[in-house]
C-alpha cells in the first residue's frame, strides 16, 4: 500500500506561480511512476502531467505545457509540481497519484493509488 499526501495549494493571482508536492509513503516510491490530476467544480477529473519511474520520461496536458513542470526526487519519495503563469483556468482540486508501474500513463484508471487533493484557487 502506497498513501501520497499533497501540499502547496493556495490562493493566488493570476501570473503566480505555486508548487505543489506529493510525499508517499508505503512501498517502494522510486519503482512506481507518479502523476498530477486536477478536478475543476462541475468537470471530470483530468490529465496534467505524469514522470516515469527514474524521471527519464514526463508528458504534460497540452493546457499546462510550457508552464508546468513535473519532478521527483527519489532519495526523499517526493513528487513536485512546478506550476508557473497561473491562470484562472487552472483553478482546481488537484491530485497526486502512483502506479504500480514504472512507466509513465496519462489516463487516470492507471494508476493505483491518489491522494486526498490539494485545492489551488487562481484569481483574475
Amino acid at each position: 500500500q502506497v498513501q501520497l499526501v499533497e501540499s502547496g495549494g493556495g490562493l493566488v493571482q493570476a501570473g503566480d506561480s505555486l508548487r505543489l508536492s506529493c510525499a508517499a509513503s508505503g512501498r517502494t516510491f522510486s519503482n512506481y511512476a507518479m502523476g498530477w490530476f486536477r478536478q475543476a467544480p462541475g468537470k471530470e477529473r483530468e490529465f496534467v502531467a505524469t514522470i516515469s519511474w527514474r524521471g527519464g520520461t514526463t508528458y504534460y496536458a497540452d493546457s499546462v505545457k510550457g508552464r508546468f513542470t513535473i519532478s521527483r526526487d527519489n532519495a526523499k519519495n517526493t513528487v513536485f509540481l512546478q506550476m508557473n503563469s497561473l491562470k484562472p483556468e487552472d483553478t482546481a482540486v488537484y491530485y497526486c497519484a502512483g502506479r504500480s508501474l514504472a512507466v509513465a500513463a496519462t489516463w487516470s484508471t492507471g494508476y493505483d493509488y491518489w491522494g486526498q487533493g490539494t485545492q489551488v484557487t487562481v484569481s483574475s
